[in-house]
């Protein structure tokens, strides 16, 4: 068994590892690109509602609109869908580097409507409280909006990276590298049973530590 295994690792423990690296990298990048755009977009949602502080329905119908047609194409449909704009924006549309735009377009609205549910509970009296006191909106949203939800916010960002590693895994069908194209490209068309069961059981451990680290940070920031 102990020779298998390191039988195993001198034949695919580099392409693991280097898998693992683009993975990695391929979730930050294109998470950080999301929460930039999405937070912001999220809270415009709220603003923008009817009754709310920026009250505008033309505003909030073409972003609900916008939102809920992004949500509704499934990912590897979009990856396909907008390989031009891929291109065009980021100069090609195969590694790590061609996936980030799809990757993007793909998590960012659904980072936003996650914001928008999480701020949606914070009690309307507490902001307008705040808002008798004279705060104005952009202290308000820092202030009361953002800190009162943090943790559902950290519970909902914490959700979007899980389906983000999932998307990460079908960009590997268009080459995108990371675990997702070395389970296809040797775990399902080579026949290499293995490295599919490895590379599975790397996704879920990824996926666990996650949830678990998002879990403890959210009920940490609920007690403060």
């Amino acid at each position: 068994m102990a020779l298998k295994i390191s039988e195993f690792l001198n034949l695919w423990g580099e392409d693991i590892w280097l898998a693992t690296i683009q993975t990695f990298q391929m979730v930050s990048m294109a998470l950080l690109l999301s929460i930039l755009i999405g937070l912001p977009l999220g809270i415009l949602l709220v603003l923008t509602r009817p009754g709310k502080g920026l009250d505008n329905k033309y505003i909030y119908q073409t972003l609900n609109i916008f939102i809920n047609i992004i949500r509704s194409i499934p990912f590897i449909i979009l990856l396909f869908f907008i390989l031009p704009f891929t291109k065009f924006i980021v100069g090609t549309s195969i590694g790590v580097k061609g996936v980030i735009v799809p990757l993007v377009v793909y998590t960012a609205p659904y980072i936003a409507r996650l914001m928008e549910s999480a701020v949606l509970e914070v009690d309307r009296g507490v902001v307008e409280a705040y808002e008798a006191m004279g705060m104005k909106t952009r202290q308000i949203i820092w202030h009361v909006l953002i800190r009162e939800s943090r943790s559902s916010i950290i519970l909902g960002l914490t959700i979007a990276t899980i389906g983000l590693i999932g998307a990460t895994a079908m960009a590997g069908l268009v080459g995108g590298g990371g675990l997702g194209d070395l389970a296809y490209r040797y775990g399902h068309l080579r026949y290499e049973a293995d490295v599919m069961y490895v590379t599975v059981a790397l996704l879920i451990v990824l996926v666990q530590g996650l949830q678990s680290i998002g879990n403890a940070a959210a009920a940490k920031l609920k007690k403060e």
